[in-house]
């Protein structure tokens, strides 16, 4: 469902993001980890059409978004965006705002309610729907925007640090629902620093640091070992044994700037 190869982006003489590839399957939870400045957010907003590349390729659905404009209008229909803030219209109540974006997708409200209304009910919002958006928290933000990228039941699910403002409860909601979602076919691709959901609910992750990705694989291979190619990229390496350890334990070890020169290799380069 997601395709992406060599994928680069430039500032000047800054490379935040270096030549990452992966590929997402169909009805995936796919984990992308790394710490602040690694290159999360610059890929996602590539992912969505936010940036363009410097270079490489994205493929959604079949479908490259970077051939040309009328292709990504193909995959806006099938794709629901979560950032790692919600932006909203204030001067707007709940439910106006959900209309709205239902007519952004260029669903009929009469199709997108039903959901809507699951959504608002399982989050516990559905009382405020009618105020203005201005009187909500920032944990009612995050659950109308939740909303708001579902109620067109798209098939591709991109999702940046979905629990931020969230209480326990509704992080419990928000794992089911992703759970529901995965189940029934949908693809999600979740940037998360909450490393225990991503232990949780994917069934792979990558791990970005410094622009590039640091391991590519399932959770369960990442526990067992990862290689290290050693700093001169030769031909023998060293084996780190993870047996035991959690994610967030390999997390941290594989993005110690001691580290930084050792490449552990992706599940591609396996």
């Amino acid at each position: 469902m997601i395709k992406v190869s060599d994928l680069t982006k430039k500032y000047g003489d800054f490379t935040a993001v270096d030549s990452i590839s992966f590929e997402i399957k169909k009805g995936e939870i796919f984990g992308f980890l790394g710490p602040n400045g690694a290159g999360k957010t610059t890929t996602i907003k590539m992912l969505t059409g936010l940036l363009k590349p410097t270079s490489g390729d994205i493929s959604i659905d079949g479908i490259n978004i970077l051939e040309s404009d009328r292709n990504f209008e193909k995959v806006k229909s099938v794709m629901g965006y979560i950032p790692d803030t919600p932006n909203v219209y204030d001067k707007l109540t709940g439910m106006e705002f959900l209309k709205f974006i239902a007519s952004i997708f260029k669903v009929d409200w009469k199709e997108a309610e039903p959901l809507a209304l699951n959504y608002l009910e399982r989050f516990n919002i559905i009382k405020s729907a009618g105020n203005m958006i201005e009187t909500y928290s920032h944990g009612m933000r995050q659950k109308l925007v939740f909303t708001s990228a579902l109620i067109h039941n798209p098939a591709i699910l991109i999702v940046d640090e979905p629990m931020i403002g969230l209480d326990p409860k509704n992080v419990r909601v928000v794992k089911d629902i992703f759970r529901e979602i995965s189940q029934k076919g949908g693809t999600i691709f979740l940037s998360t620093h909450t490393l225990s959901v991503a232990e949780e609910l994917c069934s792979r992750v990558a791990i970005i640091f410094h622009g590039r990705i640091k391991a590519l694989d399932t959770v369960e291979n990442l526990k067992k070992k990862v290689i290290f190619d050693t700093a001169n990229n030769q031909s023998d390496s060293n084996d780190v044994n993870f047996s035991g350890k959690t994610l967030e334990e390999i997390f941290l070890m594989l993005t110690d700037e001691e580290n930084e020169n050792n490449e552990p290799a992706s599940e591609n380069e396996k």
